[in-house]
């Protein structure tokens, strides 16, 4: 026998195999024994054709399939002594047969890539440094005020921005004249931010059943007739029908108020700044946590880039779609297309085919680990938080991968530690994002 192993790319191989007809006449006369057993021909019992009948109805076709499932046997014995340890099915690509000649076939096949890792430390990862300003704070604090408002009907559009008015808003042509006869309702909040200039203006003053017009311009890009990408501005111009007017009622920023949102956490505005501004630094250290990991996976990932296995990447991409496809139907999507969602999500399957086989290569490499030590340390910390017994949240966690949740930090905190870490100005960051995209 003769075999010879081709590497087509990191994940997968294919095997040239090569066995003398003496080897295998034993083993396919016996594969076509066992086939006749099944033909039954006219004026022949079943399994009592003879051979050279039989031979000239079929030719060498029985020969040729036992043929096949004896190089498909051989194949697994080969990879079973060989340790060529294949994933997915096996693909036979070349298959060369003649009654009384040798047997050759070639077989392609999937493995997992035996991964060389290399610059995962010492790396500049850049992570943005948001900086909590009073302004952040007194927005917030806004919002919460806004939250709890109450409404009463009004009858005209004062000088604050404190309405809202039920409308409806009517496209106008270039002769100034409705689109549609009906018109769209409309809840206009003249508080909401980015709200278009002339609404605030052209609305002071008016009454329920008075109108108004509005226009703003948007820039857009379209094709020319030679193909060629062009920015235009178009104007666009609106009529608003106000049909009922509600003043707006905030509520008094005082000690009794705080307590009621804070539910007594706090009770006086000082209090109520730091606790939260405290949030506000929580919300974006999540976030930069969350940043600072996709970074360093996304920069690990193109340090050490190769062509993950198909069956993985498939396996994984049939998980996102199902995933996917539910998503969407919840939010009320009807026509949701499988073929779109797999080229779509085809890449970030692939990523993390790759994360994981480079995620288990480094945690070999680096001898990171979880000890059943470590498990029963967090059970006894939580034991004390929650109440529940050690033993109890011992079996809980070994049952529900908490121990995969440690080592998943384990490591981040060993990659966090040996790669420069960057703080820089969310604004540039930001930018060398959308440039890297």
């Amino acid at each position: 026998m003769e075999l010879n192993v081709k590497e087509l790319s990191e994940s997968e191989n294919e095997i040239e195999i090569s066995i003398k007809f003496d080897d295998v006449k034993n083993d396919i006369e016996a594969e076509v024994k066992k086939q006749t057993k099944n033909i039954q021909l006219p004026g022949f019992r079943k399994g009592k054709v003879p051979k050279n009948i039989l031979k000239k109805r079929f030719g060498d076709a029985l020969e040729y399939e036992a043929s096949e499932k004896i190089a498909n046997k051989h194949f697994w014995e080969i990879a079973k002594e060989k340790n060529l340890n294949p994933i997915g099915q096996p693909t036979m690509t070349d298959f060369d047969f003649k009654p009384g000649e040798d047997l050759n076939f070639k077989v392609k096949y999937e493995v997992v890539p035996d991964i060389e890792l290399k610059d995962y430390t010492d790396q500049k990862i850049e992570i943005p440094d948001f900086k909590i300003k009073d302004s952040d704070v007194e927005k917030e604090i806004d919002h919460m005020v806004r939250s709890n408002k109450s409404l009463e009907e009004a009858e005209v559009v004062g000088d604050d921005l404190n309405f809202l008015l039920d409308t409806l808003v009517y496209r106008l042509n270039d002769k100034g004249e409705p689109e549609n006869a009906n018109g769209e309702k409309l809840q206009i909040d003249l508080t909401s931010e980015g709200i278009n200039k002339d609404i605030i203006k052209n609305s002071k003053g008016k009454k329920a059943g008075d109108s108004f017009n509005f226009s703003f311009d948007e820039e857009r890009t379209v094709k020319n007739d030679k193909g060629e990408e062009q920015k235009v501005k178009e104007n666009y111009n609106y009529k608003v029908e106000i049909k009922s007017i509600k003043k707006i009622i905030l509520p008094e920023l005082n000690d009794e108020f705080i307590k009621k949102i804070t539910k007594d956490k706090v009770s006086n505005e000082t209090d109520l700044k730091k606790e939260v501004k405290k949030d506000i630094e929580n919300f974006y250290a999540g976030k930069v946590e969350e940043i600072l990991r996709g970074t360093l996976i996304t920069t690990i990932i193109k340090n050490n880039d190769f062509t993950p296995p198909s069956t993985l990447v498939n396996n994984i991409l049939e998980e996102l779609v199902i995933n996917e496809e539910e998503y969407l139907k919840k939010q009320g999507y009807k026509n949701v297309k499988t073929s779109e969602l797999k080229t779509r999500l085809k890449a970030t399957a692939a990523n993390d085919v790759k994360w994981f086989l480079i995620k288990s290569a480094l945690l070999k490499k680096e001898n990171i680990s979880v000890t059943d030590d470590e498990i029963k340390e967090l059970a006894e910390k939580d034991a004390g938080k929650t109440g529940i017994p050690v033993e109890k949240l011992l079996t809980y966690y070994k049952n529900s991968g908490q121990n995969e949740k440690i080592l998943d930090q384990k490591l981040f905190d060993f990659l966090k530690e040996k790669n420069n870490i960057v703080k820089v100005d969310p604004e540039k960051f930001k930018k060398s994002e959308t440039k890297e995209k």
